[in-house]
C-alpha cells in the first residue's frame, strides 16, 4: 500500500491543480501539508508541516510518496536533508530557482539560500522547458544536486492549473514508475 503526502507551493493547489485531483482520487491514502504560512512561506514552518504530514501518512504500512510542486519541492528536500525515512520516494515537480528573477519575494527571506543536496531516497524531478520560475539548465542542475532522475516536460509552463493538464495522466505514470523502481 502507498500513502501520499501532498506538498503544494505557495497558497496550496487549487481544485483544478493535478495535485488536488490526485489527492481526491487517493482519498484517505493522501495527507496534505498544512503550514501556517501558506501565503508568506517560512521554510521551518513548511518543513515541520511536511514532517507532520509524513508522520500521519507513515501510519499506513507501506511506501510513502512525497508529491511536491513548486516551493513544496524545496520544503521536501530540506525535510529529507534532516531525516532518513524508510520506504519513501520523492516526486518533485517544477521547483523554482531561489536565485532566479521570478522567485516569489514573499518566500525569499527563508527559502533564498537553498541548494540542492543529495536526497536519501529514490526521486524524480519533473521540470517544464518553459517554466517562468526556472530555466531548464537550472532545473537540470537541481536534479543532479538532488541525485534525482530528471524529466523535462515540453510546453506546460510551471506544470500547474494554468498548464491545462487536468488529471495529468502522464505524471501519474511517472509517479508509478518511481514507486516501482
Amino acid at each position: 500500500m502507498v500513502a501520499y503526502v501532498i506538498v503544494p507551493g505557495i497558497d496550496g493547489s487549487d481544485e483544478r491543480h493535478w495535485q488536488s485531483l490526485w489527492e481526491h482520487r487517493w482519498g484517505a491514502s493522501a495527507v496534505r501539508i498544512a503550514p501556517a504560512s501558506w501565503s508568506t512561506p517560512d521554510l521551518s514552518d513548511w518543513v515541520a508541516a511536511v514532517h507532520t504530514a509524513y508522520q500521519s501518512a507513515a501510519r499506513h504500512d507501506g511506501q510513502v510518496a512525497l508529491v511536491a510542486h513548486s516551493l513544496g519541492c524545496w520544503a521536501v528536500a530540506q525535510w529529507l536533508d534532516g531525516v532518513r525515512p524508510e520506504s519513501v520516494v520523492a516526486f518533485l515537480v517544477a521547483p523554482p530557482d531561489p536565485r532566479g528573477p521570478a522567485f516569489p519575494r514573499q518566500a525569499a527571506s527563508t527559502f533564498l539560500d537553498l541548494s540542492a543536496r543529495p536526497l536519501p531516497c529514490r526521486s524524480l524531478m519533473v521540470a517544464g522547458d518553459d517554466d517562468p520560475y526556472c530555466d531548464p539548465a537550472t532545473s537540470a542542475s537541481f536534479a543532479q544536486g538532488w541525485q534525482a532522475r530528471g524529466h523535462l516536460l515540453a510546453g506546460h509552463g510551471h506544470i500547474n492549473s494554468d498548464s491545462g493538464l487536468g488529471d495529468w495522466q502522464a505524471g501519474q505514470e511517472l509517479l508509478r514508475t518511481l514507486l516501482h523502481g
